[in-house]
């Protein structure tokens, strides 16, 4: 079983961006959420491609995989979906950022 980063509503959001869903034309891609799971592993790690757990796929159909996506800007297309609705927990503000009321005019 493999443990997905992506919440249900994240993967929602990128489900149909994906080149080899069924309806579009030539070989549908195999288990596209486990595909970005890999390419997220990789990310996330900073490991050489080889160094793909096997769970998640031969590391050079997964290699090969991502870079068709790259040259066909799916990715791009993952990220503006995904950047519509930034997840706001992780916001910060501290006061390197926040200009004080209280200073006097000078």
């Amino acid at each position: 079983m493999i443990r997905f980063c992506l919440s249900g509503a994240q993967w929602g959001k990128i489900e149909l961006l994906h080149l080899g869903k069924p309806s579009d034309p030539g070989r549908p891609g195999t288990n596209n959420r486990v595909f970005i799971e890999a390419v997220l592993w990789i990310a996330r790690t900073g490991s050489p491609w080889r160094d793909l757990p096997l769970k998640l796929g031969k590391w050079n159909t997964v290699y090969g995989r991502f870079r068709d996506w790259v040259k066909a800007g799916i990715f791009e297309q993952i990220f503006d979906a995904a950047s519509n609705d930034p997840d706001m927990e992780f916001a910060m503000i501290d006061a390197t950022i926040v200009p004080s009321r209280s200073a006097p005019n000078a």
